[in-house]
């Protein structure tokens, strides 16, 4: 990527490029499962975790 552009209206901003980096690694294998968390069964242990913290965070 050579050049980032930024968008400045309201509603979704932009994010540091490290971090969409991160998610994007994540989102083909989501901390060394082999899997993507949006293949997982949302009964599993994977997605309990996020589950569990995204509740965390949002209280």
């Amino acid at each position: 990527m050579t050049k980032r552009v930024y968008n400045f209206c309201a509603g979704p901003c932009t994010l540091p490029l490290a971090v969409l980096e991160e998610a994007q690694a994540e989102f083909v294998d989501y901390h060394g499962s082999g899997m993507s968390l949006i293949e997982m069964s949302h009964r599993g242990k994977h997605y309990d975790d996020v589950h569990r913290e995204a509740m965390a965070l949002a209280l």
